[in-house]
This record gives structure tokens, C-alpha cells and sequence, in this order.
């Protein structure tokens, strides 16, 4: 694996950045931002609570640094829909900062985020379920998309 920073750690910075890098953008104003913002934040965190129950009731592994300890491939509920929903709740709630605190620059942060998990995470997780699980994974990523 490439990253050895937990991708909740790597989240918070991103969080952090968001807020700190709020006077170097213009301000964005607009209707029921507030609503829109935790429509993003409790969507993240309800889709990340759906998918850590699902590894917990397959008894396997939640642990992304540790990923070669998987012992299960997990294919339906959410991650029927995605092969990675627990960084895509962080991107939404990632989101839900940048609304609240700095838009464009929070914009930016969030796309960069998503490169470096799926270069440094995401990757590197697909090469270690390809060793553990094979034939099983491959068509699982033929079937599911990466990320939304």
C-alpha cells in the first residue's frame, strides 16, 4: 500500500484545509445552504455507518491500511452500488464543509481528495483484493463502479 495515513485522517485535513483556505476564495451566498449542507453531511455519514454494519456483519476487516487481512469479499447492499461508499461518504461530507465555509476552495480540495484516495487508497486496495479474491473481484469491478 501507498498510504499509510488513515483515510479518516486524511478526511479531517481536508476538512481543515477547507476552512483555513476560506479568505484566499471569493464567498458564495445562496438560498438553503444550510439544508444543502446537511443533506451532505448526514447522507456521508449514513452511507459510511451502512457500510462499516455490512463489513462488520461479514466479519471482515474495516481497516484500509491493513487491507491484505480481508477475509471477505463484500459485493451487495451499498457496495453493490460502489466499491468504495465509505470514501464516497467522506467525499459528501467534505462537501458538506465546503458549503458551509468556503465553496470554491473547498471545490478544489474535494477533487483533490478524491485523486489521492483513489491514487494512494483506492489503488492499491484493488491490486491486494485482486491477489486475495481474484476471478471474484474482477467481475465485481467489471459490475461496480470505482466510485459513484
Amino acid at each position: 500500500m501507498k498510504n499509510t495515513v488513515p483515510p479518516p485522517i486524511v478526511t479531517l485535513i481536508c476538512a481543515v484545509l477547507i476552512y483555513l483556505s476560506k479568505p484566499l476564495f471569493p464567498e458564495l451566498i445562496f438560498n438553503h445552504s444550510v439544508q444543502l449542507c446537511l443533506f451532505f453531511l448526514v447522507s456521508g455519514f449514513i452511507i459510511i455507518l451502512i457500510s462499516f454494519q455490512t463489513f462488520k456483519e461479514e466479519k471482515t476487516t474495516i481497516n484500509p491500511i491493513k487491507i491484505e487481512k480481508a477475509s471477505s469479499l463484500v459485493t451487495y447492499g451499498i457496495f453493490k452500488y460502489s466499491r468504495n461508499p465509505m470514501y464516497l461518504g467522506m467525499v459528501l461530507i467534505l462537501i458538506s464543509v465546503a458549503i458551509k465555509f468556503n465553496f470554491y476552495g473547498g471545490i478544489l480540495i474535494v477533487v483533490f481528495f478524491i485523486y489521492f484516495m483513489t491514487y494512494f487508497q483506492i489503488i492499491p486496495e484493488e491490486k491486494t483484493m485482486l491477489k486475495l479474491f481474484g476471478e471474484d473481484f474482477i467481475n465485481y469491478r467489471n459490475k461496480t463502479r470505482r466510485w459513484f
